[in-house]
């Protein structure tokens, strides 16, 4: 009896250490190879953003896999050892790539961080105030600063159809504390049958017009006034920036404000007819929802609302922040976008972040997003 006891709970354990070495091990090889079907996606995203969690898996089965050879199964265990080994120290140089990036570039990481703040913190602004009829505004501020303070309107992501300001709330409050005021807001979503590709950025204009308005109260600087966004909300900020240098678009409460003097875009949409075209996670069915139908079905529609179109002299200075490994905003279509930026005599800076996917910010406390949340600071700074 005890024999065969044995003999089941050893083979227990080499089943949990299998489980546990094919979980890492597909997660770290999709983090390495995106272009692996599912493992490819799913890696990046996980390796990307939680290489310390996918590390520490990958070493429980090392450890699982070593009791196992130690009790008697050697082709077993040796095999679990070398898998796990490899995972475990492929996880690792992952998490040490995208900290000598953040460090590099003045990071005060935070690696507890890594583990307390998987998603989106508690944070909550310090004011919520109604523009625009029923659209709403969260406002980060620098508690007891002395001086005016520069800031940034910032718009969320979600394809132009989901998602709201909420999702703004960590990177909000962080630079709030670090000196600039943040003011997260929502615009109108497209739904089936109400594209809001003549709405979401007019909206988007009258929130920086708000801003300016208050700025006296909030104690903003009017002069350093920034529009930015991720994902949609990037190619949001940029397309309505970009159209308020060129006089271009209206606001949809009133007075357009002049243009603002930064305008920043993670991992943005550049080009709303690319989203139809390649049709990543859904963004042939976003683009369609917002504009209300094909490229070929309104072309004018499509040009109107990407970036690319109102690239020209005399644009304010750019950020663009994309993941090397972005499916969506992918790397090559967003450096190509700053070269364009660049031809035009466009004040762009571009940063690659290591290791990410899109939205690599979502994890709070990952890596990427602290590195991202200080390209930001400085470039507002």
């Amino acid at each position: 009896m005890t024999r065969v006891l044995f003999g089941v709970l050893r083979i227990l354990i080499a089943l949990v250490a299998s489980f546990l070495a094919f979980v890492a091990g597909a997660l770290v090889l999709g983090g390495y190879v995106p272009a692996i079907p599912k493992a490819g996606i799913i890696g990046a995203v996980l390796t990307g953003q939680y290489p310390l969690h996918v590390a520490l898996i990958g070493l429980a089965g090392l450890l699982l896999g070593l009791l196992a050879l130690r009790l008697g199964l050697r082709r077993w265990g040796r095999a679990l050892t070398v898998v796990t080994s490899v995972a475990t120290a492929g996880a690792v140089v992952v998490a040490g790539l995208q900290a000598k990036a953040a460090y590099e570039a003045g990071t005060d990481v935070q690696w507890a961080e890594m583990f307390t703040e998987i998603a989106y913190p508690g944070a909550k602004p310090d004011v919520t105030e109604t523009f625009a009829g029923d659209l709403q505004a969260d406002v980060y501020l620098p508690r007891a600063a002395s001086a005016k303070t520069p800031a940034i309107v910032l718009a969320h992501a979600g394809g132009f159809h989901t998602f709201d300001r909420g999702d703004l709330r960590g990177t909000g409050r962080w630079l709030a504390d670090h000196g600039v005021a943040a003011i997260a807001v929502d615009y109108r979503l497209s739904a089936p049958g109400a594209p809001t590709w003549d709405r979401a950025p007019q909206d988007f204009v009258c929130a920086l017009a708000w801003t300016r308005a208050n700025a006296a109260r909030f104690n903003l600087d009017v002069d350093r006034l920034s529009m930015g966004g991720m994902s949609a909300g990037g190619g949001l900020a940029l397309n309505a920036a970009f159209r308020l240098q060129a006089g271009e678009i209206t606001s949809s409460c009133g007075d357009v404000p002049p243009p603002p003097a930064s305008v920043v875009g993670f991992y943005p949409v550049t080009d709303v007819s690319e989203m139809w075209t390649r049709n990543v996670t859904g963004s042939r069915n976003a683009a369609v929802l917002y504009t209300g139908g094909s490229p070929s079905e309104f072309p004018d529609r499509y040009r109107e609302v990407s970036p690319k179109t109102f690239v020209r002299p005399g644009l304010m200075p750019t950020l663009l922040v994309v993941g090397d490994r972005d499916r969506s905003a992918r790397p090559e279509d967003v450096t190509a976008f700053a070269r364009l930026l660049t031809d035009n005599g466009v004040p762009v800076t571009t940063e690659i972040l290591p290791f990410a996917e899109h939205s690599p910010d979502d994890a709070y406390g990952s890596l990427p997003a602290q590195h991202s949340r200080q390209i930001l600071l400085d470039f507002l700074s």
